[in-house]
């Protein structure tokens, strides 16, 4: 199994990127949480792994660290969670934002993500609750530097970002729509995406 990568940064395309390892090139997917703070392209990075095997495809996940991984596994262990939820879940909102969530029941605040209905919100209460005290205390940076993207045109960034948020699971008009609400000529890419997810949970 792959466990960490450590190479140059070649491409973001929210949420695949790809890395270039010794002259391989390893494509992964990865949270916005983690694509926010990734350096600039043509620079090194490391990264902690979660490998899927499927008899269709072996899968990559990013993380910026182990902390955020090992939330990523212990999200894939609630029944009915998978690895494409579980990106989700990262991407639309940060490890405190999640724990806050799950303490005050808040399952109306969890069917807002992408893919996560009633019932799979009521369960990730249930299971998670036990397993929050371990993530305490972890609480990714939310920075972002406005080099890590390109300042592109207006349509570019939007298009990009409704991408971006469509491959996460929103339906294209729910994208639509939370990316309009904060488009901004002076914000990036990555930053226009992080301000559509959060406007799409409302938080």
């Amino acid at each position: 199994m792959i466990g960490l990568l450590k190479g140059i940064l070649i491409e973001k395309t929210p949420p695949d990127i790809l890395i270039d390892v010794v002259g391989v090139g390893y494509e992964l997917q990865v949270p916005m949480t983690t694509l926010y703070q990734l350096p600039e392209i043509g620079t090194p990075v490391t990264l902690y792994t979660h490998m899927v095997v499927r008899e269709d495809a072996q899968l990559l996940y990013g993380f910026i660290d182990s902390n955020a991984r090992r939330f990523f596994r212990e999200l894939i262990k609630v029944n009915g969670v998978g690895p494409k939820l579980a990106l989700a879940i990262l991407s639309s909102m940060d490890v405190a934002q999640f724990i806050t969530s799950i303490v005050e029941q808040d399952v109306v605040c969890l069917t807002k993500i992408p893919g996560v209905g009633k019932k799979t919100a009521e369960r990730l209460v249930v299971e998670m609750r036990d397993k929050i005290k371990q993530l305490e205390g972890y609480t990714p940076t939310f920075n972002v530097d406005r080099s890590i993207l390109q300042l592109n045109s207006p349509n570019q960034r939007a298009d990009e970002a409704i991408s971006a948020l469509v491959a996460l699971g929103y339906k294209p008009a729910e994208a639509n729509r939370a990316v309009a609400a904060v488009n901004d000529e002076e914000i990036n890419t990555s930053e226009l995406i992080r301000l559509a997810l959060r406007h799409s949970i409302g938080r």
